[in-house]
């Protein structure tokens, strides 16, 4: 298991939180996804053998918000 925690510009209600922890909980591996609106994190736990950071990011800006590298 790894855990990763992203900045995310965009974040700015609890539909957002809701929004990216469903999109990201819905890919395979990942185990955990907590996304904080306040803070614009999105803390992930996945098995990276399972799926990918940057697949998680692509789902991240899919949803229309910005991942801060």
């Amino acid at each position: 298991m790894k855990k990763e925690i992203l900045n995310v510009n965009g974040m700015s209600c609890s539909h957002c939180e809701r929004a990216i922890s469903k999109a990201v909980g819905e890919l395979s591996g990942v185990k955990e996804v907590s996304a904080n609106a306040e803070a614009k994190t999105v803390t992930v736990i996945f098995d990276d053998g399972m799926v990918t950071l940057q697949k998680i990011i692509e789902i991240i800006e899919e949803e229309g918000y910005n991942i801060v590298k």
